[in-house]
């Protein structure tokens, strides 16, 4: 219990002495309902993510810019069908091509996404697969090769979350693989689930995975260092449908020996049907609140920086984003959420919140007809259902999704993995506010800094942003850190690395791209 009450302890310094002049974002004086984004939907190349059972789950997408336009590309697991590449050619309309090389054609893939693995400023791929996972070197305008020099192997498993970090001294980050149904035990699928795989480096390779267990057939992972120590630990969100009996969430303190957290340390057990992971700080203290999904209510929970160690605790019905059912088109069985993501849609400062909906397949005790959420946050730190007078209520069966500028206007895009439908890219068309686009780099192993923390301090308080890898549905983005201002213009930026060491306030414009560079 020392080292917990350490954290702790480095958790009150933080919310009570770090930024005392602030105001806590959720507590902004205004009034006013939030301003509604409009979304239009863009045509692009049909994709469908699809097949038997191993892809109920799954269907993700990788963000990122892999031929160095400063425009983000995608990249789509399809299942049985072939893996897409599509190459952004947006202006001021978003739009994109599909030009997939062979080495990135793959089938059985659940999702993807992007690491620069060894760190020279060209995005790699860690894609998720129904078979064996694989690490893709990226090479320039979009080539990619195999992985021959680190040593890792992969086995037939079914892959479902990801999630890396740099730890403390390593060249190599750190990956998290979390494994669904054992496929190959004749008992299943009922209480078979898999690990989930952990690959420390050693030096400038991989060994065999470690195996941490339990497992209760994991749908996402993210490493968080949720207590700004400068640690990450690994938090791990599960499907209950399979484990049946004493399966919870789980938060693995990444010690030299991974150990699971207890109450005895604070953590408060947790069982859902886990599908997804969102994290940020929404209440200004500076420590990260996550949002799960689920079949039925999707919980948001705060982080409570007074506990003696890993506490968050429900607020679900409090800031009204249950999102339980749906919202739009009559159908009142329960919902099933699968990719959930923060961001600000419509610049005003304030973090809201995507869901992606679908059945499983025919569940008949879930809605069919499930419509993806927009919840906008509100003045006093309420959300609201938007996504139909957004555009964006699909009731597809949606999976991966991604909320990301795609053409570089100061506006989040979306983008929606759909199985057994095509996916979907909507352009934000909305009204202009304040923003700022950040590009976070360092010349050195972890080369997007993640692990570290982005500041951003305006009249409305303060935002931080954590930077890391993993969570959502089968898939994440490595972009430019997007940040609404509202109608804010005197904005000042800092950078806080992975290893403690704490960048100068820069003041800078808004509505422009600004680069952190170490």
């Amino acid at each position: 219990m020392g080292s917990n009450r350490s954290r702790s302890s480095r958790c009150r310094s933080l919310q009570y002495n770090m930024h005392p002049e602030l105001a806590v974002l959720v507590t902004l004086a205004s009034t006013a309902s939030a301003e509604v984004p409009r979304f239009n939907p863009v045509d692009v190349p049909a994709h469908i993510y699809d097949g038997g059972w191993e892809h109920f789950v799954g269907g993700g997408v990788a963000v990122f810019d892999c031929d160095l336009d400063a425009l983000p590309e995608l990249f789509v697991a399809g299942g049985a069908n072939p893996s897409q590449l599509f190459r952004n050619t947006s202006g001021s309309d978003v739009s994109f091509r599909v030009e997939t090389p062979e080495q990135l054609s793959l089938t059985g893939v659940t999702g993807a996404y992007p690491l620069d693995i060894d760190s020279d400023g060209i995005m790699d791929l860690v894609v998720l697969r129904v078979g064996e996972d694989v690490l893709l070197k990226g090479e320039p305008d979009c080539a990619f090769s195999p992985f021959e020099t680190i040593g890792f192997q992969s086995d037939d498993h079914w892959t479902t979350g990801f999630s890396a970090t740099w730890e403390m001294g390593q060249t190599l980050p750190t990956l998290a693989f979390g494994t669904y149904v054992d496929r190959f035990d004749p008992e299943g699928p009922f209480e078979t689930c898999g690990p989930t795989l952990l690959y420390r480096p050693d030096g400038d390779s991989y060994q065999g995975p470690q195996q941490l267990e339990p497992g209760y057939c994991a749908l996402s992972l993210l490493f968080s260092d949720w207590a700004r120590t400068g640690r990450a630990d690994l938090r791990v969100s599960n499907d209950r449908h399979y484990y049946v009996r004493g399966g919870q969430e789980q938060l693995w303190a990444m010690e030299p020996e991974p150990r699971l957290y207890t109450s005895d340390d604070g953590w408060l057990p947790y069982s859902i049907w886990g599908m997804g992971i969102a994290s940020r700080d929404l209440t200004g203290d500076g420590f990260p609140e996550v949002y799960l999904t689920s079949m039925g209510d999707q919980k948001f929970q705060v982080f409570d920086p007074r506990a003696d160690g890993p506490t968050w605790r429900d607020a679900t019905y409090e800031k009204g984003t249950t999102a339980h059912r749906p919202h739009v088109g009559g159908d009142g069985r329960p919902s099933t959420g699968w990719h959930a993501q923060f961001g600000d849609a419509n610049n005003d400062g304030l973090d809201d919140i995507f869901v992606a909906k679908g059945n499983v397949e025919q569940m008949p005790d879930a809605a069919l007809n499930d419509p993806n959420n927009l919840l906008l946050q509100q003045a006093d730190g309420h959300f609201t259902e938007s996504s139909d007078q957004a555009g964006i209520a699909s009731t597809a069966k949606s999976r991966g999704a991604a909320l990301a500028d795609l053409n570089n206007d100061g506006l989040l895009d979306l983008v929606v993995v759909n199985r057994g439908a095509n996916l979907e890219v909507y352009q934000n068309q909305s009204d202009p506010r304040n923003w700022l686009l950040v590009d976070v780099s360092q010349n050195r192993p972890n080369r997007s800094a993640i692990g570290g923390f982005i500041e951003v301090r305006t009249d409305l308080g303060l935002q931080t942003r954590e930077i890391t890898l993993g969570g959502g549905h089968a898939g994440g983005s490595s972009v430019l850190h997007h940040f609404g201002l509202g109608d804010a213009d005197r904005i000042d930026i800092r950078m806080i690395w992975p290893d403690g060491e704490t960048g100068d306030w820069h003041r800078v414009r808004p509505n422009q791209k600004t680069r952190l560079k170490r």
